[in-house]
């Protein structure tokens, strides 16, 4: 799939780590090393504008490794890009840890997927279909 893409970062664009990623790693376009306080949080641009496919988004989600090492994560995880969204793509960063985070200038903060979605119609009923789970949920198995 081609996406066109308006890049006004210094950084090469979004690629691919492997043959089978699915997320393409996003930059901090930032001029100077910013510092994210403990329990604070930061919009960061990327300097990046992408026009999707109708019928397409670009969900937003966190780096596992600056997650596992720094706890850094995204506020609205995952952030949804719209097919019809025309700004600037920007991350929520949050630092859930208890110690400073200096971000660089392109250092990668998040991971853009592009996944298909549907428009769907409600059906009002009655009742729903039983399963074997029903209503079931937020740990009603007992398992770890």
């Amino acid at each position: 799939m081609k996406i066109k893409v308006v890049n006004q970062s210094p950084y090469l664009l979004p690629e691919y780590a492997t043959p089978q990623s699915a997320g393409l790693d996003l930059r901090a376009h930032i001029q100077e090393p910013v510092e994210l306080g403990p329990l604070k949080r930061m919009l960061v641009p990327t300097g990046l504008f992408i026009e999707l496919p109708e019928g397409f988004e670009a969900q937003i989600r966190p780096r596992s490794g600056l997650a596992a090492k720094f706890g850094i994560s995204i506020v609205n995880s995952p952030g949804t890009i719209d097919p019809d969204y025309r700004g600037e793509i920007k991350v929520i960063l949050v630092n859930l840890s208890d110690e400073p985070f200096m971000l660089n200038p392109g250092e990668r903060i998040a991971q853009m997927v592009i996944a298909r979605f549907e428009h769907i119609e409600w059906t009002s009923v009655e009742s729903l279909n039983e399963t074997e789970r029903g209503a079931g949920g937020f740990g009603h198995t007992g398992q770890h």
